[in-house]
């Protein structure tokens, strides 16, 4: 592969105002490793997407061109592969091995080569199942890493990664930028959108930050970069190595419990497990990828009924549900009392608007509209969701979806807040402000529980860890 040429690139989606990305102009030659910044909603996932020939010319407008190895994107197909921000997004097969051994009979690779070069792409990413392994029982980051091998399996000349560590335990993120340090040869080019900046520097021989109104802020050696612009990216939302932001602490002690657990689990997803959760306190659950920990969160949130043990929660948060679980609440009554964030933000969107999304949770529960209208115009602003207002809520970023899916759940003010994840896919800026929001709330007296593998969110934010291990989950691969 010859190499990347951007000239003068521009996406804007159907029925949005602004574009998405536009005045890109980028040289990458083969080889090269790029990791591409920009705060939230710059357009690095779009520019991804259009690397990779995704972009359907009746879903948008376009502007200027992209040549990858002297053809069209369209053309040039063949030789990118790209693993997006949801594994879900790619995964099509029931099996593990399956899976990634799709690709590879689509490209009509020789039969007695395909599996080989599966269990070689497994290897590589450290899935730990037999390829016989269920996709639908993996956990998000063993999905993530699942995705991962698909496209290695497919040897592309240029490999394009959105945020692949996203998902992962610490010690899974790790071994999927030592699959990437050892598995990538020399002749591939490698495109990398990553938050986690100071450990995918490793990877990267180059920094390409992308301007939010248009263009490329900044290009260079990383240090170059980080020397002469640092302050500055770090200020418009870059993760910058050597930034620190301070905690937010609680400012009073815990107040009554409202939920307790006890011997609370779902075979095989999920131990048993005891556990309080308390007005006024930030808990944070903790523990390897498949160790149940977006379960739990299901459960405590009323979305999941308990295979084993119980979930009571206390008078002041049941009211008139108080002799009855969670979980056989009502939807109007659930809503008010415990809100729900999602592992993967799209799972929760059902409206056409960013607007009538976070409108939605309060009206359905009775709220004046001037009261909808004025919560909803607070949120949007403080989550810097303004400009999206009318946009479709599909068509947002990653990190834009994130923010929006912890908005809606703010927007009904519930007393107990369950987050999976809240702060995936934000940049310096967005972080910090649903840290303070989430801070916020549980200062005024709200319980707060997040599912999380941000250590520096745990940080910030925690008041109290549970660290969960995972069950037997099956058979190792030999």
């Amino acid at each position: 592969m010859s190499g990347v040429r951007v000239r003068g690139f521009g996406w804007r989606h159907a029925g949005r105002r602004d574009w998405a990305v536009r005045g890109v102009d980028l040289r990458v030659e083969r080889g090269e490793r790029v990791l591409l910044l920009g705060a939230s909603g710059a357009g690095k996932s779009t520019l991804l997407a259009a690397l990779a020939g995704l972009l359907p010319e009746d879903s948008g407008e376009h502007a200027g061109s992209i040549e990858i190895d002297g053809r069209s994107a369209d053309e040039a197909r063949d030789r990118v592969g790209i693993v997006f921000q949801d594994p879900q997004s790619q995964l099509v097969m029931a099996r593990s091995g399956d899976d990634v051994a799709f690709g590879l009979e689509n490209r009509g690779v020789a039969a007695g080569q395909i599996w080989p070069r599966v269990d070689e792409a497994l290897d590589r990413v450290g899935f730990p199942y037999h390829r016989d392994r269920p996709t639908a029982a993996l956990s998000g980051g063993e999905q993530q890493r699942l995705a991962l091998a698909g496209v290695l399996a497919l040897r592309p000349g240029l490999l394009l990664l959105d945020e692949p560590t996203a998902n992962l335990d610490p010690a899974g993120a790790a071994l999927i930028r030592t699959a990437l340090a050892q598995a990538v040869d020399a002749d591939t080019t490698l495109i990398l959108v990553e938050h986690r900046v100071a450990e995918a520097l490793p990877l990267v021989d180059r920094v390409v930050v992308l301007e939010p109104g248009g263009g490329i802020r900044a290009d260079g050696p990383p240090d170059a970069v980080f020397a002469a612009h640092g302050d500055a990216l770090a200020a418009e939302g870059v993760w910058v190595p050597g930034r620190e932001i301070p905690p937010r602490r609680a400012t009073g002690p815990p107040g009554e419990v409202l939920l307790t657990a006890e011997r609370l689990g779902q075979p095989p997803r999920l131990a048993a497990t005891d556990l309080t959760v308390r007005a006024g306190e930030a808990l944070a659950v903790l523990g390897p990828n498949g160790a149940g920990k977006s379960t739990l969160a299901l459960l405590l949130g009323g979305l999941l009924r308990p295979g084993t043990g119980r979930l009571a929660a206390s008078p002041e948060l049941a009211g008139a549900d108080a002799r009855s679980a969670p979980h056989r609440w009502r939807a109007p009554a659930l809503t008010r009392r415990i809100g729900s964030v999602f592992q993967n933000p799209e799972h929760q969107f059902v409206t056409g608007t960013v607007f009538d999304e976070l409108a939605l949770g309060p009206r359905r529960t009775g709220t004046a509209e001037s009261a909808v209208r004025d919560r909803v115009t607070d949120l949007l602003s403080r989550l810097r969701l303004d400009r999206l207002a009318a946009a479709n809520p599909y068509t947002l970023s990653g990190g834009e979806a994130r923010r929006l899916s912890v908005a809606t759940a703010l927007a009904t003010a519930p007393r107990l807040l369950i987050c999976d994840e809240p702060t995936f896919g934000q940049d310096r800026r967005t972080w910090r402000e649903l840290v303070d929001l989430l801070a916020d709330r549980r200062d005024a007296g709200h319980g707060l529980v997040t599912v999380t593998h941000d250590a520096e969110f745990v940080a910030a934010l925690a008041d109290r860890t549970l660290a969960l291990e995972p069950l037997d989950a099956g058979p190792v691969r030999r």
